[in-house]
């Protein structure tokens, strides 16, 4: 659906009127961070065509520049050769450079992807960051060939803590931080986090995160702090505080700071169906209202870099929006700092490639993010500077824009990471009071949404039986971008630092004289005064999270238990995890009580000093940055849009003392069969999920194999258990070429999982005395002449789960953008016996390639 125009709870034109006025005075920043509403005003009307009207937004009149800084800045640029001018321009992955070609091209930056940390993980522990730290930045300052060496700055995406290094705090994610309507905590969490960043020795944070999402259904709405955008610009300037210090003052940028980045610019969390790197069809209002209110508070703090969005608003791409990127940010709001691209983004411009994009810079770019491009993409950008269709004027202004920051940071003057003050230093890592602003953020952002008959807080001295997959597992509890780009599937001796929930339950419950039962599954017959259940979503970044619509499925912990663990009168209390606020009515209704806890990160004490109520001063005070959806069909959901009628709306959220019962909710999601699969899922608990299609195929025929048992000449599936009754598939054959298949009649783009990362994953097993090899593929035509396969030996005994880096069917041919066959199981001659289960995409855990013949 297209939203034109519509109004909010806050009228942003008023705000950042009210903001421009003391834009000029960063002391007084820190009093706008509040939340400012003014209902009766009404915006300009602004044509929804893709035009930008600078005089229609907020006009902002920045500090002066100073000019020992800029005549600095033009001392340093009479030494540079236009090589080493591009160099500046160009940001590289760590996983795609070496020091050495740092040194040679000059590069501006180095970023480690989250999955680029130095070493054979995609996280990396202190001394391990420091060598590469240390390395490049040598590399950088070497004098040899330059008149003036420039040192790099390295970037990462440290978004709730420095969570690539190992032992470090991870603070909950921005849901939950919008959850606790604490600016003054939210400053003090970003304080920490560039402390511990200074430990490995990193100069820069692609964050804050800035995006008022309106669509849950984006893979990214936990780095959202609100959908309501006052909410969202109450944190921008804290942020900015915290992690670069007050502008002005001798805290600015001193030891423990770092560079800042206010990100995605512009409408990231506004785009159709919630649809990551979408499209934003929205009005210049719109746009302005809703969207740009976070930057009109970072800008003002001093924030010194902004990165472009991967989305686009009305078809072009933000990249290349030289309307908004110049004319908006840098010329109406004054931004002094550089602009940054993200992840190839420039690549998604039309007429442009990752290697070859001069429209982006002159739309007002300054540093390329080009991760693995960056070499093609330097020698390409030299030459448009030498044919003129760069500017020389265009390309001083970035570099200077560059220099900029990075004499404002201090790189110039402070010796190579490992000698810095902080580096290397255990004693601040996860120091005890930032594991303690850990804990209170958990505690804050936790939103009470169903307390039926008080049963919080719990009696610390009771029977405690624990269960659901969270809560013994602080990857989980923590979400995407921790230790790894998608996050999940980490061991908990890789927090060092951290206490899972279970951990934190039990510290407790022991302390009083109680005792703790876990289980998991939730299948003990152990008696039990109250049950604690922690579950929820599975970890997720970006598109990968990406949702057709927003029913809770129940992953790793069937919640089908819970009505049975209270059937007998013992209260149930849920700890639901997620990254978004999601359709959970049959979970609410089985729970006594019901916690929001978003994902809390690595502090899972918090969660009991909520439950138990460990210090009388405790209140659940956390309240609702999302509206909680009525139905599980996803649409978007905000104060203002028509029929907003949401299960708990913005705002909502309970103490102790509140009446907390709910009346039976309704438990009819609203979707239609088989829509209820998480997105990427093809057969699931015994059934293929819509618009899949099952088949079995002998020689030149086929049969549905939807509707079990199916037999055609020499191959038979029925149904088996593998965890449920009949959840699974048993495929037996006889003799000559058969095999099973998943296909679709509309092919399935998915070029996207490719790029990604993304495994098609299933569970096997061989029935009979001894493996099985089989051919397991995808295809782009259902009649087999887009296929590719590759070898898997199914191992007999117990089911065992087995992956396929999609890029393997990729490198072999196949058009990932019309993909028709999901699946498809090819069978050998000899003839046998395994049984398939759970088919789906998942993300790559290991960021390791694997392409056939491996059982995790």
């Amino acid at each position: 659906m297209t939203r034109l125009t519509r109004t909010h709870s806050l009228t942003t034109v008023s705000l950042l009127a009210m903001l421009a006025l003391g834009a000029c005075q960063p002391s007084d920043a820190a009093n706008t961070s509040q939340t400012v509403d003014v209902a009766n005003e009404t915006p300009a009307p602004v044509a929804a065509d893709g035009v930008i009207h600078p005089e229609l937004w907020p006009e902002f009149t920045p500090p002066p520049l100073d000019p020992a800084v800029e005549a600095r800045i033009d001392a340093i640029m009479a030494t540079m050769t236009v090589e080493q001018k591009v160099g500046q321009v160009i940001q590289a992955d760590s996983g795609s450079v070496t020091p050495e070609e740092v040194r040679e091209y000059r590069l501006g930056s180095v970023l480690s992807g989250g999955n680029s940390a130095p070493g054979p993980l995609p996280y990396a522990d202190t001394e391990t960051w420091l060598e590469a730290a240390d390395a490049y930045f040598n590399a950088s300052i070497d004098p040899e060939g330059v008149e003036t060496a420039i040192p790099i700055i390295w970037g990462i995406d440290a978004v709730h803590g420095h969570a690539n290094l190992r032992g470090a705090v991870v603070f909950p994610h921005n849901i939950g931080l919008g959850a606790t309507r604490n600016p003054d905590l939210i400053e003090e969490i970003y304080r920490v986090t560039a402390r511990e960043l200074s430990v490995s020795g990193h100069d820069w944070t692609f964050a804050p995160t800035l995006a008022v999402p309106q669509d849950d259904r984006w893979g990214r709405t936990y780095e959202g702090f609100s959908e309501d955008p006052a909410i969202v610009a109450s944190y921008g300037d804290r942020i900015v505080y915290g992690l670069q210090g007050r502008p002005g003052t001798d805290d600015f940028m001193s030891t423990g700071h770092v560079i800042s980045s206010a990100k995605h610019f512009l409408a990231d969390g506004g785009t159709e169906n919630g649809r990551d790197q979408g499209d934003a069809l929205i009005s210049e209002a719109e746009l302005r209202d809703i969207h740009a209110a976070g930057y009109l508070t970072a800008i003002p703090a001093g924030v010194q870099t902004v990165m472009a969005s991967f989305s686009s608003w009305w078809h072009q791409p933000m990249h290349g929006n030289e309307a908004l990127l110049t004319d908006i940010l840098k010329d109406r709001f004054g931004f002094q700092g550089f602009v940054v691209g993200d992840w190839n983004g420039h690549g998604l411009i039309p007429g442009c490639t990752s290697t070859d994009c001069p429209q982006a810079f002159n739309a007002g770019l300054d540093m390329y993010m080009a991760p693995d491009s960056w070499r093609e993409l330097y020698h390409s950008t030299l030459a448009h500077v030498r044919s003129g269709e760069i500017s020389q004027e265009r390309l001083d202004d970035a570099v200077r824009r560059i220099l900029r920051v990075k004499i404002n940071s201090g790189i110039f003057e402070i010796s190579q990471p490992s000698d810095r003050p902080l580096a290397g230093n255990a004693g601040v890592l996860a120091a005890p009071e930032h594991r303690a602003v850990a804990r209170q953020a958990v505690r804050e952002s936790l939103v009470l949404l169903k307390n039926a008959d008080q049963t919080l807080p719990l009696d610390p001295g009771l029977t405690v039986l624990v269960v659901g997959d969270g809560a013994d597992d602080i990857a989980k509890a923590s979400g995407g971008w921790t230790l790894s780009w998608q996050g999940g599937g980490i061991d908990n001796s890789e927090f060092p630092n951290g206490q899972t929930i279970l951990d934190g339950i039990r510290e407790t419950v022991e302390a009083a004289g109680g005792s703790v039962i876990h289980d998991p599954d939730g299948t003990s017959a152990a008696a039990a005064d109250v049950v604690i259940a922690v579950y929820g979503e599975n970890p997720y970044a970006e598109f990968q999270g990406d949702r057709e619509h927003l029913d809770f499925v129940p992953n790793g912990f069937d919640t089908n238990r819970l009505a049975e663990l209270g059937a007998n009168g013992t209260p149930v209390v849920s700890v639901f995890l997620s990254g978004r606020p999601m359709w959970a009515n049959p979970e609410i209704n089985a729970s006594d009580a019901f916690v929001a806890a978003w994902l809390p990160g690595s502090e899972g004490g918090g969660i009991a000093d909520m439950l138990f109520r460990t210090d009388p001063a405790f209140d659940f005070t956390g309240r609702l940055s999302f509206s909680w959806p009525g139905d599980a069909l996803g649409e978007p959901l905000n104060p203002g849009d028509d029929a907003y009628a949401p299960l708990f709306p913005l705002g909502y959220g309970l103490g102790f003392d509140d009446d907390g019962a709910l009346a039976a909710l309704s438990e009819v999601s609203g979707l239609a069969d088989g829509d209820s699969a998480p997105d990427g899922t093809y057969y699931t608990r015994g059934q293929t999920v819509t618009p899949w299609q099952a088949s079995i195929w002998s020689g030149g025929a086929s049969a549905s194999a939807d509707t079990l048992p199916a037999e055609l000449d020499g191959i038979q599936v029925r149904a088996t258990d593998r965890t449920a009754q009949e959840d699974s598939l048993q495929v037996t054959w006889q003799a000559g070429m058969t095999g099973l298949r998943l296909d679709t009649a509309e092919p399935v783009d998915l070029e996207r999982q490719a790029n990604g990362a993304m495994e098609l994953a299933f569970q096997a097993r061989a029935f009979g005395n001894a493996p099985e090899q089989v051919g397991v593929g995808i295809g782009c035509a259902a009649d087999g002449e887009c296929e590719a396969s590759v070898p898997i030996t199914i191992m007999q005994g117990n089911w065992s789960e087995y992956r396929i880096s999609l890029n393997c069917f990729a490198d072999a041919g196949v058009d990932m953008q019309a993909i028709n066959s999901a699946f498809i199981l090819s069978l050998p001659e000899s003839g046998g016996e395994i049984g398939i289960s759970e088919i789906r995409l998942d993300s790559d855990t290991d960021a390791m390639r694997t392409c056939g013949d491996t059982a995790n």
